[in-house]
């Protein structure tokens, strides 16, 4: 039976590669000079740190710029409080969200059975398998999935006939 499986998966490369980018932008630019402005990738969360808030707001719109160059999704980047830190200085984490969080992965079925394709969709872990009869049925499903707006960005894998 043909299937496919529905993920929200991020590039963690290319993330790294716009962070690397972000630093030498900021390090160059001579707005940022003497106010110890540093971005950091930890794992899966982004660290941003300087000087005032509108500093921390420059260094995310150029990070959001590198982003996007590379085709990562802004839609997976979970916005943190900028907060005050040590030394008169502010910092924000940017959490990076990967995975179908379970309300999503009900949310993608339910839109899925409510459509009355010839379709199965069950959830997975953190992704949504979805099983039909004909190929057809499948990117009929596919194309579904791609109007709605889930908050999240998808991509389909695993396309088996």
């Amino acid at each position: 039976m043909p299937s496919f499986d529905v993920v929200s998966k991020l590039d963690l490369q290319e993330v790294d590669n716009a962070v690397n980018q972000t630093r030498k932008e900021v390090d160059q630019r001579y707005d940022f000079k003497g106010t110890r402005t540093e971005i950091a990738l930890d794992g899966e969360e982004i660290r941003i740190g300087s000087s005032d808030e509108h500093r921390v707001a420059a260094v995310v719109d150029v990070l959001q710029t590198k982003l996007v160059k590379r085709g990562v999704s802004l839609k997976s980047l979970d916005y943190g409080k900028v907060e005050p830190a040590s030394g008169s200085r502010v910092r924000q984490a940017i959490a990076l969200r990967q995975g179908i969080a379970e309300d999503k992965a009900k949310l993608i079925v339910r839109r899925i059975k409510d459509a009355k394709l010839k379709v199965q969709a069950q959830i997975q872990a953190d992704q949504v398998r979805v099983t039909g009869k004909n190929r057809d049925d499948l990117q009929a499903a596919i194309q579904l999935l791609r109007q709605d707006e889930f908050e999240l960005p998808l991509q389909f894998v695993n396309f088996r006939d």
